[in-house]
């Protein structure tokens, strides 16, 4: 054996050959390791992985590779190489050890013994830091202790858990959760347990607040908090917030019940809306929940989309000089449109004193969802849904022969970005190709038109003209956007503009200092400071959408640059999210990847789309979906590709064995 290689240069599995010039002094699985171990009485490894194990290349590029721990293993272990799918036998009774001692199990696979092959320690992926801790310590009680070793490998050896030898280094995942804890605990204390939202006046949407609760709510199993998430999105639904004729959410609504709204519609608004009820339909399944993006995008289509595909930012409030005036009706007005269906309507809108508004116009609400309504009238659901849809038609015709609320027809990249994000959402739960046509349609414009010849954006698009240098915003949200484009179409393309532009956020925008990123470019003109944006509000702070986003890029490249940016940032901008929770809602989602299993999903073959679209009833949390109908470079897909659709489930660098079907895949997700 040459210098340059170990033993398992003379293996033919793959696996064993990827490790063939490792430092590491490797036997393949053998009697002759034992019989080793045991002339020189020391612990052996075994370290069990497979071909297409990404975090096994990961472990093995950081530690295995490294000559300082390659030593540390050779003088104190025999380190034996296996791989699973050669020694399905071996790999089985090494991960059932691990489960006993972890309550948890995956690839890679280490498991250390006393030199008769008996369990006395394991887990799955460590860093360099947390393997030469193990290492140090684990040789150290065993040349200190040997008999603790030994009784520990017998109460493995019965099957009991009993204690670990090593003490577990500090958690920080459950350092996040007793964050996120605390959090929520104060956040609940300023809930309308009534109609939902928070206890104040006016009440605000706050979309991402939302999205937060629910993720949390299911992670944790948090029935009440989901119960209020889903209070909430009822009554915002519901009531006058909502456009029940055209569709659209309106800023926000100034009274407890979500009745009377501030008329003016927002584009980020609804796009963050879009996103909130499109992963709320997914979790819960409510009918209500689909018909409210469904009737938000067509509103943005009908109203606040260019020829071009971009979007408008906003209509105002008033028109004809009063607020609200082109939303609002009186009863004779109603009547006059809908004859002999306006008793219905009456009823179905509620129409009274709970409607009634100024100038006896009322402004419609419902009380109660279709179904709910159904039933309670003894009318036939689809005859309801077919009375509702001629009703609001002739309402919405009647309605556009008003005088128009004004359009503000600019077009923001951020907001744009936040649409596009919200229409890839809105496609991954209800399987609309319209939905994903508009976003490729936007994003396209944005990144040929508002893109600039530094590699940076422009802030505001307009009759064919973009102006303005972007802010920090417009790159992290676009950064957010092509991710999820990526995520619904498994092209790569989406991807590198993603990386491309958080390279040009890095160099332009970024605060040694801090770790936190400005507000503006350095090539902006200077202001009297420069401004930092750390609070999330209806719309999230840039801060936390690109520290998340840096995350889930880190974790896509396998960069620990953009890992440890997004860790820097995440620890500048939360150190106030337990005093304040609505104002660090998209930083806690952050956490929430840190805190619970990151669920990396991918998925390759011909057929990954189609494998991607059976995920859409399900929602998860914590996922991360990546695939390829073709060989990829990015690293959680190398070597992935096998002749059958497949799915990967890792998690936490640990892989599960692949497997062929969405209803395989999901009793992995954790």
């Amino acid at each position: 054996m040459s210098q340059a290689t170990n033993r398992l240069a003379l293996e033919s599995s793959p696996y064993l050959q990827q490790h063939a010039h490792n430092p590491v002094d490797w036997y393949p699985w053998c009697d002759a390791a034992f019989a080793k171990a045991k002339e020189l009485d020391r612990l052996v490894l075994v370290s069990i992985g497979y071909s297409s194990c990404h975090w096994c290349h990961v472990m093995e590029r950081e530690s295995f590779m490294d000559e300082e721990v390659a030593r540390s293993m050779n003088d104190h272990f025999i380190c034996i190489k296996v791989d699973r799918e050669e020694r399905p036998d071996v790999d089985q009774v090494y991960m059932r050890a691990v489960q006993l001692m972890t309550n948890r199990g995956g690839w890679p696979l280490n498991c250390f013994t006393l030199p008769d092959g008996r369990p006395v320690y394991g887990g799955t992926y460590f860093t360099r830091e947390q393997w030469m801790q193990v290492l140090r310590q684990l040789a150290r009680t065993y040349a200190d202790e040997p008999e603790r070793v030994r009784d520990q490998a017998e109460r493995l050896h019965q099957g009991l858990s009993g204690p670990g030898i090593i003490p577990p280094a500090a958690d920080r995942a459950a350092d996040h959760r007793s964050t996120l804890h605390a959090m929520v605990a104060n956040w609940r204390t300023r809930f309308d347990a009534v109609d939902g939202g928070a206890d104040n006046v006016p009440k605000f949407p706050m979309p991402d607040n939302y999205r937060f609760l629910l993720r949390f709510a299911r992670l944790t199993a948090d029935n009440g908090l989901e119960r209020h998430v889903e209070l909430t999105l009822d009554r915002m639904a519901l009531g006058g917030l909502f456009d029940q004729v055209g569709g659209g959410f309106a800023r926000y609504s100034t009274d407890a019940f979500w009745r009377v709204p501030h008329f003016e519609k927002m584009l980020y608004d609804n796009a963050l809306l879009v996103s909130l009820y499109a992963q709320a339909y997914q979790a819960l399944r409510k009918p209500l929940y689909k018909e409210t993006v469904e009737r938000t995008l067509a509103f943005i289509d009908r109203e606040m989309t260019s020829a071009e595909g971009a979007f408008y930012s906003a209509l105002d409030a008033d028109s004809e000089g009063e607020e609200g005036r082109f939303y609002v009706w009186t009863e004779a007005e109603l009547e006059q449109v809908l004859g002999s269906e306006f008793e219905f309507a009456r009823t179905y809108f509620d129409i009274g004193p709970r409607t009634l508004w100024e100038l006896d116009r009322h402004i419609l609400t419902r009380k109660v969802d279709d179904e709910r309504f159904a039933l309670q009238q003894g009318i036939p659901l689809i005859e309801v849904k077919q009375r509702v849809a001629s009703i609001t038609e002739r309402l919405l015709h009647a309605r556009e022969q008003r005088p128009r609320p004004g359009l503000d027809d600019k077009s923001l990249t951020s907001w744009n970005a936040l649409m596009v994000t919200a229409l890839c959402d809105a496609y991954e739960v209800l399987g609309d190709q319209r939905y994903r046509a508009a976003a490729v349609r936007a994003m396209d414009l944005l990144l040929n038109n508002c893109r600039r010849s530094n590699g940076g954006l422009w802030h505001l698009y307009k009759e064919g003209k973009a102006t303005i240098n972007g802010f920090l915003e417009d790159h992290a949200f676009c950064i957010e956007a092509l991710i999820a484009l990526y995520g619904i179409t498994f092209e790569e393309s989406w991807l590198q503009h993603a990386r491309s532009l958080t390279e040009h956020v890095i160099r332009h925008y970024h605060d040694g200092g801090n770790g936190l990123f400005h507000f503006t470019s350095d090539q902006d003109p200077a202001l009297i400071t420069r401004p930092v944006e750390v609070h999330d509000n209806v719309i999230p702070a840039s801060n936390s959408s690109l520290s998340n986003s840096l995350l889930i890029l880190g974790t896509l490249f396998d960069d620990e640059r953009y890992l440890g940016l997004s860790e820097r940032a995440l620890r500048a901008g939360t150190g106030q999210l337990v005093q304040y929770p609505t104002a660090h809602s998209h930083w806690a989602q952050g956490l929430l990847l840190r805190a619970f299993p990151l669920n990396e999903i991918a998925i390759t073959g011909p057929g990954a789309l189609n494998l991607r679209k059976g995920f859409a009833p399900h929602y998860i949390p914590n996922r991360l979906f990546l695939g390829s109908t073709q060989r990829s470079d990015l690293p959680l897909l190398k070597d992935k590709l096998l002749p059958d659709d497949t799915i990967f489930v890792c998690v936490e660098r640990s892989c599960q064995l692949p497997v062929n079907t969405v209803e395989a895949a999901l009793p992995l997700i954790q």
